[in-house]
């Protein structure tokens, strides 16, 4: 017997092109909110693209390719600034990661999630960190905050990608 009880069967679903294209669009948009103009005198705005990723990936594994992390980092390199081919690189190295947690874990829960999204969410910041900035800059502090800070969202993030999720019309 499921659990899942739906309160609006009749309600339409989105096309399949539609519902596809949806996780891309908001991985891009998460993308393009760091573009946003903000003055800020420490840069804590975490990686709103890369959160959105992260949550598709461990709440609906289905909804983007293995080789999407590519494609997507590519364009939030292109909104955030850094150097070409960082978060092409990062992105896709997290997701490799995660595959390889995959296959180790039958089960996972919410903490797990939290915790694999915020090694991920470390892991890119710090590379990032030390790909785009030299060596002998006093970075280190905002960096902290900024990881704290994007650790901390990962659960709202997933609670919209669940969200988007099931306004796309996806079963499980």
């Amino acid at each position: 017997m499921s659990d899942h009880v739906d309160y609006r069967p009749f309600a339409r679903a989105l096309p399949p092109g539609r519902a596809r294209a949806l996780p891309w669009m908001t991985v891009i948009a998460g993308s393009a909110i760091t573009a946003w103009p903000v003055i800020a005198t420490v840069p804590l705005m975490p990686p709103f693209g890369l959160l959105m990723l992260l949550s598709w990936r461990l709440l609906a594994p289905f909804a983007l390719r293995r080789w999407a992390a590519a494609p997507l980092g590519l364009a939030d390199d292109l909104f955030s600034g850094q150097p070409l081919g960082s978060a092409v690189l990062l992105w896709s190295a997290c997701f490799i990661a995660i595959d390889l947690i995959e296959q180790r874990l039958a089960f996972r829960d919410f903490w797990q999630d939290w915790l694999i999204g915020g090694g991920a969410v470390t892991f890119c910041l710090l590379a990032g960190r030390f790909i785009a900035v030299p060596f002998d800059s006093s970075l280190n502090g905002a960096l902290l905050l900024q990881i704290a800070a994007s650790v901390l969202l990962l659960p709202a993030t997933a609670r919209v990608v669940a969200w988007i999720d099931r306004k796309r019309g996806h079963r499980a």
